[in-house]
């Protein structure tokens, strides 16, 4: 660990702040013109940080080379609530008018590219037709996730009844906007062993939480720690496309984290931590005081409990090196998975025009019988069967056996014996949380931490984000559930960020999911836990369909492929608050999709 990622030694103070967009648009002056002081609590004690002399430069189009202005359209040519993809020449916006106004921001969702004209614009924001990232047309500013960055914002004129764009070619190009932080270069009261805010984990709600707390003007020292190698990366690749590199999905390059004072110790876990001394106690023997604390470790994948279960090339896929090594192993190879998870599935798509052959073992007779119900897990099922995978259900391994050291055959409780190469085990996960089992932190039965909705657990100062907890999703009457998927993990990050400085906010986000499949999508929104029936429309033998789930007369969730951007559109109607009711699905009828229903 060296740079900015190793232990740090003590300095003298030395504090920069770089003033967050939200805040430059505000007249930062106190009543005699001179610059008001950023004010933090720091361990119980109010400290002031002065803005530096240089004045910040607000006006984006400072570099008049790197200026475009054109004309787009007529101002009759977008109704209210229309959204228009514009060519400035060097470039694509994306144009808006709602409520009367134009707005003009980046076409693109910086997360994977989707083009946000085909999104679902409502109430000031445009939520993408892909994964649901959610952005503010005012301002570009990203409001739900998955991904990091915002939009650039370009600003609009109206002269002689034509819409005109200025905008910067350079964000013309990137379609994307990091949003301004404070940085804390030293802090002098700090030692080697200590800390403000300390983050177990570097997922997803990890990195989120840092970069919420300076993107609000955070400027004390920020410790993430992860069991991991490498910087937090993009973990849903590692399924979707496992021969990616770990520089390739990494979510931040190296020099964010030493531009932002985002400190990240790789490969240090934590054994326990001591929440009345406020210390964490890592597996080597150091020891780290904090103030505040965020856990957000993830889940432990299961492994299998057969003979033969710690043999050469049986993989549960965890990191980017598993996964590269999967790819290579298989290539012309004998391939079995354990379990049709959305891993296993995702894993078995991606190796079934690589590997000689691929077979998926699962306990249930269809796969995402739960999730996706029976009828959508047996068109996905046919899909996998078109593509050369072979299903063997409603049984489980019983025994790996191996030759000369490596796998050979996986042998199944029906009897049958598979010819196996590589073993790919993917029969879900368990919360990382067995270090918390003495803290006086709230564990359920099931090892989740319990948080509120303010991702606070049952000790001040302590939070938790990701797929270790439980928490009261308001969809659901504030239901107490656990929601492992990307999109959530970031939302918890943030909501966590942003009460650690005691804004009370309370989480109110739209579970939001997707799956990818042989170059098809399944994208889905709510929480379906406990459904008792399915509307689908559409033709689930095309696999172009959508379908509803419901308990009771509530759609509670939808999933659908090739049917974009109605998953988008149904999040938001449920974002809203309103109640889908089952008769509202069951007729064809989608007028309530433009707020004509309950």
């Amino acid at each position: 660990m060296g740079g900015c990622f190793s232990k740090p030694k003590p300095v003298e103070v030395k504090i920069e702040v770089v003033i967050p967009e939200k805040e430059r648009s505000k007249e930062e002056m106190s009543p005699n013109g001179k610059a008001s002081p950023l004010i933090y609590k720091v361990n119980g004690t109010a400290r002031h940080y002065h803005l530096e002399e240089h004045p910040i430069a607000s006006n984006p189009y400072h570099n008049p080379k790197d200026v475009v202005e054109a004309s787009v359209c007529h101002v009759k040519d977008l109704e209210n609530g229309q959204m228009r993809e514009v060519d400035l020449g060097c470039g694509k916006a994306l144009l808006i008018k709602e409520s009367g106004e134009f707005h003009a921001v980046g076409h693109k969702c910086p997360h994977y590219g989707a083009p946000l004209v085909k999104g679902v614009l409502s109430k000031g924001r445009v939520r993408c037709p892909w994964h649901g990232a959610c952005f503010n047309i005012g301002t570009g500013d990203i409001e739900d996730f998955p991904g990091l960055d915002s939009l650039p914002r370009f600003q609009v004129k109206i002269e002689k009844e034509k819409v005109y764009i200025r905008a910067s070619k350079q964000a013309l190009q990137t379609q994307r906007r990091t949003k301004m932080m404070a940085k804390c270069i030293s802090l002098s009261n700090y030692n080697l062993s200590s800390t403000n805010v300390l983050i177990i984990g570097a997922g997803a709600a990890g990195l989120v939480c840092a970069e919420t707390l300076r993107q609000e003007g955070f400027s004390d020292r920020i410790v993430m720690c992860t069991m991991d190698r490498h910087l937090p990366y993009d973990r849903p690749k590692l399924s979707k496309s496992m021969d990616s590199h770990p520089e390739q999905i990494a979510l931040r390059p190296k020099e964010f984290f030493c531009t932002y004072d985002i400190e990240v110790l790789t490969e240090m876990q934590v054994a326990a931590v001591d929440v009345k001394s406020k210390i964490a106690v890592f597996k080597d023997g150091f020891k780290m005081e904090y103030n505040k604390l965020l856990i957000a470790t993830g889940n432990t994948p299961k492994t299998l409990s057969c003979k033969g279960k710690e043999m050469e090339n049986v993989f549960n896929i965890r990191t980017p090196e598993d996964a590269n090594r999967v790819v290579k192993l298989a290539t012309s190879k004998n391939v079995v998975i354990v379990g049709a998870s959305f891993l296993g599935m995702e894993v078995a798509a991606y190796l079934a025009d690589r590997a000689h052959s691929v077979s998926l073992v699962e306990l249930e007779h269809v796969p995402f019988k739960k999730f996706f119900g029976e009828r959508v897990g047996r068109a996905v099922m046919k899909m996998f069967e078109n593509n050369r995978v072979k299903f063997y259900m409603q049984t489980e391994v019983s025994e790996l056996r191996e030759q000369e050291g490596k796998l050979k055959e996986v042998v199944l409780k029906s009897g049958k014996v598979l010819r196996a190469d590589v073993c790919v085990v993917g029969v879900g996960a368990v919360p990382a949380t067995g270090f918390l089992k003495q803290s006086g932190i709230n564990i359920d039965s099931k090892g989740f931490i319990v948080v509120n909705k303010m991702m606070q657990t049952n000790i001040p100062g302590v939070f938790a984000a990701g797929d270790a907890v439980t928490f009261p999703l308001a969809l659901r009457n504030n239901k107490k559930v656990n929601v492992p998927h990307w999109q959530m993990a970031h939302m918890h990050g943030r909501i966590a960020a942003l009460n650690m400085l005691a804004h009370g906010t309370e989480i109110s986000t739209v579970p939001y999911l997707w799956t990818a499949m042989f170059g098809k999508s399944i994208r889905y929104a709510g929480h379906g836990e406990g459904f008792d029936d399915v509307i689908i429309q559409g033709d689930l033998d095309e696999l172009k369909f959508v379908a509803f789930y419901t308990k009771s007369d509530e759609v509670v969730a939808v999933a659908s492929m090739n049917y974009d951007p109605i998953v988008s559109k149904v999040a938001e109607v449920l974002a809203a608050g309103r109640t889908i009711r089952k008769r509202d699905v069951e007729t064809g009828d989608m007028s309530w999709l433009t707020g004509k229903g309950t």
